[in-house]
């Protein structure tokens, strides 16, 4: 295995961790998987930075929607990051939703220094 393709699967295998994570509500460990926490929201502006911040938003949303899970559709490589496309699906305020949303997993080297969420978790499409 070349040193690239090394680095391309440990940082894979990072951002896949960090995703189980998130789904079995182990919020600790998703943040745990930064080298410095940082979650930006791309539809809203937000940006979570640090330990504290982060588990506060983890907790907000959790907090909104408790059954909230994501399914990866796709991954992809680039330079200084793993770029996924997630089907999300949950209850929220009593009603089923499901949306697409693609997160940029942002990296220095095989350090994860940050993550970009592009797509309106805010207004999800209601289902059912």
């Amino acid at each position: 295995m070349t040193a690239s393709k090394s680095l391309r699967a440990l940082r894979e295998a990072i951002v896949l961790e960090h995703l189980e994570s998130e789904n079995e509500h182990e919020f600790a460990a998703a943040v745990d998987a930064f080298d410095h926490p940082r979650c930006e929201i791309a539809a809203t502006g937000e940006v979570f930075e640090g330990p504290a911040e982060l588990a506060g938003y983890y907790a907000r949303r959790h907090a909104a929607c408790p059954d909230q899970r994501s399914r990866l559709v796709a991954l992809h490589h680039a330079d200084d990051a793993v770029i996924v496309e997630l089907a999300l699906g949950g209850t929220r305020a009593g009603r089923p939703f499901t949306l697409r949303t693609t997160a940029f997993f942002l990296f220095d080297g095989a350090r994860l220094v940050g993550k970009r969420l592009y797509g309106d978790t805010h207004t999800p499409a209601l289902t059912g």
